[in-house]
Order: structure tokens, then sequence, then C-alpha cells
């Protein structure tokens, strides 16, 4: 987003969501961000919060590696619902809720001991960003682990332009981009630990903090 100008999120519109959904297909390095992501799952997580959880790709590849976990799974996209909803037919551990991220976290989902995002955040404006932060905090168990697999900015111009030549993609003016100091820094300030970058190609990085 353009410094100055007005907020703008195309994530409502079904067309914007079915043209991403289509694009996502075909891009092997989301397959090896979500590899990653998987890795730092906990070895025997008990419930999950996906926020943002599009047509459920995320919540799908968590539930598989571990069936015994319950899942919460929310977005605002009424398209990227009834995708979710349909993949999630008969799975009575997987509720799919609809949420804005803009809006605060319900507090009567009660507590995780996993918060992941895949690609969600960034298109919140930054203060809220950062007060999202603390309510995952707040929604975890101690000792939970938040996982953001994230769009990130890049340092230069030219690495952003470059970035989107290599994934083949436009820009998206529902994006809101933030490099990965800030954001580590905003997980340390609302009392995470363990904090890091665990993964980063070009734009694409997996930021994670523990709950002590």
């Amino acid at each position: 987003m353009r410094s100055g100008a007005q907020p703008v999120n195309l994530w409502s519109s079904a067309d914007h969501a079915r043209a991403y959904l289509e694009r996502s297909a075909h891009r092997p390095w989301r397959e090896a961000a979500y590899e990653q992501l998987l890795e730092v799952v906990p070895t025997a997580p008990r419930r999950v919060l996906d926020l943002g959880c599009g047509d459920g790709e995320v919540t799908s590849r968590i539930v598989a590696a571990h069936p015994a976990v319950e899942a919460v799974a929310c977005d605002f996209s009424q398209e990227m619902l009834g995708r979710a909803r349909e993949r999630f037919v008969g799975a009575s551990s997987v509720t799919v809720v609809e949420h804005d991220l803009d809006a605060p976290l319900p507090s009567d989902w009660g507590t995780f001991d996993l918060v992941v995002s895949a690609f969600a955040i960034h298109h919140v404006v930054d203060d809220r960003k950062r007060a999202l932060y603390g309510e995952v905090f707040h929604a975890l168990d101690p000792g939970g682990t938040f996982c953001n697999l994230e769009h990130v900015a890049s340092t230069t111009p030219e690495l952003h332009e470059a970035f989107l030549r290599a994934v083949g993609a436009e820009e998206d003016p529902s994006n809101k981009l933030v490099a990965v100091e800030p954001q580590l820094e905003w997980l340390r300030s609302v009392g995470f630990e363990q904090v890091d970058c665990l993964y980063k190609w070009r734009e694409v990085a997996l930021l994670a903090g523990i709950r002590p």
C-alpha cells in the first residue's frame, strides 16, 4: 500500500478470491513454504486456530499430520469460507467460522496451544497487525506457539519487483507489507519469546514465537 493511500482490501470479492486460488495452485514455492510451517508445528498440538484460513489449506495439512487436533479456522471472504466448509464436511474436529481480522479476536473461542496464519495478516493495516499479535499472545496457552507464514516487504523497490517477477504476480492493492525485523520486534514487545524468522524466500517469511 502506498504511503497516504486509503486502506484497500479486495478479499470480499469472490472473483478476487477465485483468481488467487487459481494462481496459487501453480506455485511450487508455496509448497516449500507450507513444508517449513509444518516443521515448526508442535509435536502433538491439542487446539489450533488458523487466522485467515482461506480455503482451509493450512488447517487441512495440520489435521492430516495430527489427526487428534481440534481446529478453529476463520476467514471473512464468503468464497473462501464456502470452500473451507466444503473441504471439512464431516470433519467434526474442524470448525470454520466467519471473522474479519480487522476486528478483535473473540474471547469465546477459548485458548489454543497453536495459532497459525498463512498469507493473511499482511492485508490488515500496521496498527491492527500489532494489536492482533497481542491478541494472539493472549489466545495462546502458556508454552503455545504462533507461526505466521507471511508476505513481507522487501528492503528495496528493486527486490520487490524481482519478487513479483519470480512468482508471476501483479501488485495487489490489498497488501500492506512490513519487513521482517519490525514484525519480530512487535512479537517480542507483546511478550513472545524464542522469536525468529525461521524461513525466508524473497518476500515469503515464516515468523514464529512462543508464549512463555
